[in-house]
């Protein structure tokens, strides 16, 4: 896929430290990357007709199965090794049990615990949520509220994973090297996934150079992956798990796409 076919702007996202660090690539130009402390900033500064693809939950059910909502499910089948990094996402009540900021650890353990309870209430069979998980739901909130108060926008911010756009990219086979080891990034396997995507169009060049102030460089190599996925879904060539997505009763999307 080249991605100097692109007929109108398109970004990856990854949350990280700083908010969301995007890869952007707007036509007739080269990616370039940017931090932005909010989605909202993020979505304000790129064209009104931008495609952006954003590694981070988009629709809430109600209520969970076994291993979150349908889309974590039907991904990690594909991952073979790689699935572990496709976290369950549970009740949109688990979610939001726990808004407010915490100032100390043991806080946010006790944090933990009572969106464990809301999360197991709302689950069948009952199912606690990760530490892993639990620590995204800021910003899970934060994309949910504002694809709420903007309608239409849902349209074109769409749900990817990096690790699903990186099987599609190789030819829907799974990463063979982890991209992490126990919490601490693996250079041998950063460099697999940046020899695919050099290969499929990113200059090799913008993946080797340092992240932005505020994001890891596996944040930036996360949102150089679902970079192609919304150049997919530009084009009308991303596909979506599960297809047709499902609805969440904000009329949100349920759905990864690759």
């Amino acid at each position: 896929m080249s991605l100097a076919a692109a007929d109108r702007t398109i970004a990856g996202v990854d949350g990280c430290k700083a908010g969301w660090v995007a890869v952007v690539l707007a036509p007739g130009s080269g990616p370039h990357a940017a931090i932005f402390a909010d989605f909202a900033g993020l979505i304000d500064a790129l064209p009104a007709d931008a495609v952006v693809a954003v590694d981070m939950p988009i629709g809430l059910p109600e209520r969970c199965g076994d291993g979150g909502r349908g889309p974590e499910r039907l991904v990690r089948a594909r991952l073979g090794q790689r699935q572990s990094s496709v976290f369950s996402i549970p009740s949109r009540a688990a979610v939001y049990a726990e808004p407010a900021g915490f100032t100390t650890i043991e806080a946010w353990y006790a944090a933990h615990r009572r969106a464990n309870a809301v999360a197991r209430e709302t689950s069948d069979p009952p199912r606690a949520v990760s530490i892993q998980a639990f620590g995204i739901f800021p910003k899970i909130r934060e994309l949910d509220g504002l694809l709420r108060e903007r309608p239409g926008l849902a349209d074109r911010v769409i749900e990817a994973h990096p690790e699903i756009a990186f099987w599609r990219l190789a030819g829907s086979q799974p990463m063979a090297l982890p991209k992490k080891i126990k919490g601490r990034v693996n250079p041998a396997g950063m460099q697999e996934r940046k020899a695919l995507l050099a290969a499929s169009g990113l200059p090799r060049a913008f993946l080797d150079s340092p992240p932005p102030r505020g994001a890891a460089e596996d944040d930036l190599l996360d949102a150089a992956a679902v970079l192609f996925t919304a150049h997919r879904f530009a084009r009308g060539e991303a596909i979506s798990f599960p297809d047709p997505p499902g609805r969440d009763a904000h009329g949100l999307p349920i759905a990864i796409h690759a």
